[in-house]
């Protein structure tokens, strides 16, 4: 699944919904539903804040999915590689990636699509263990 959105906060809880209605028709178990919903909530988000802050930028949400992992990556505009902080208790955010990290069993960063500029931001959970 592949979709392109505008980048504006009011898209977030739709790529959540789009991304919960895709991982649950592939019957993944609830646990990872919820977490690779949360994870990819805060990718986008930080697409939002980070990488496509322009008006009429747009920001490419992509899922795979095979019997033994799945990756869901969010694609924007900026160069800009993506840094993990520690945030203070106050603070309102800074924790995006801290989020992701812990939910998923890995994440980074990849060079954008052909033709296209800026990156990609990606995580993986593994859906089988391997014998």
């Amino acid at each position: 699944m592949r979709t392109t959105v505008p980048a504006h906060p009011s898209r977030v809880p739709g790529v959540r919904a789009m991304v919960a209605e895709c991982l649950t028709r592939l019957r993944l178990p609830a646990r990872r539903v919820d977490d690779a919903v949360l994870a990819a909530g805060e990718l986008f988000t930080n697409a939002l804040r980070h990488g496509s802050p322009g008006r009429g930028d747009t920001i490419t949400v992509a899922i795979e999915c095979d019997p033994r992992e799945l990756r869901v990556s969010v694609a924007d505009r900026s160069s800009a590689l993506p840094t993990a902080r520690t945030a203070g208790g106050a603070e309102e955010s800074g924790r995006g990636l801290t989020i992701i990290a812990a939910l998923s069993d890995d994440w980074g960063v990849a060079p954008a699509d052909p033709g296209t500029t800026g990156k990609k931001v990606w995580f993986s959970m593994a859906l089988q263990t391997v014998p």
